[in-house]
């Protein structure tokens, strides 16, 4: 992000099938590694994968959605990362240059109401270059004690 706050690193070592503490099997599937979290921030990549590309060998452009879903959805329960689940009311997406590696997606949530937060991220590859730029809604799901 063009702002340098610091976002504290995530050095659990968690299952693939877990993303920031909380079970996605989708992290599973897309190997998402959730990097950093903390301050209204997250950090997750998505490692190149030959299966998700497109006809040119670049990353598919859904599956650069599905990294900029979870990973700004991680930023809107940065506050309390093991209390809440979110739900995705608005995902706006901005394609800007094709990803031929690693993809890593930086978000920061903007304003958390009762229930909604306002999210906003980018892609860059692992050179720094702007890959993608996406803004969001999520809705805040306070998770189930167990």
């Amino acid at each position: 992000m063009t702002d340098n706050a610091a976002i504290p690193a995530f050095t659990t070592d968690e299952p693939a099938h877990m993303i920031f503490g909380l079970p996605m099997a989708m992290a599973e599937s897309f190997l998402l590694k959730g990097e950093a979290i903390g301050n209204d921030r997250a950090r997750v990549r998505m490692p190149y994968q030959a299966r998700f590309t497109n006809s040119r060998g670049d990353m598919h452009g859904g599956a650069i959605a599905t990294l900029l879903d979870v990973g700004l959805s991680c930023a809107a329960r940065a506050h309390d990362p093991l209390s809440y689940g979110v739900v995705t009311v608005d995902l706006t997406i901005h394609y800007i240059a094709p990803a031929a590696g690693d993809v890593i997606c930086t978000s920061v949530c903007e304003k958390r109401g009762r229930s909604l937060s306002f999210v906003r991220g980018e892609l860059r590859n692992d050179a720094g270059e702007l890959l993608g730029m996406a803004t969001g809604t999520f809705k805040l799901v306070e998770r189930k004690k167990s």
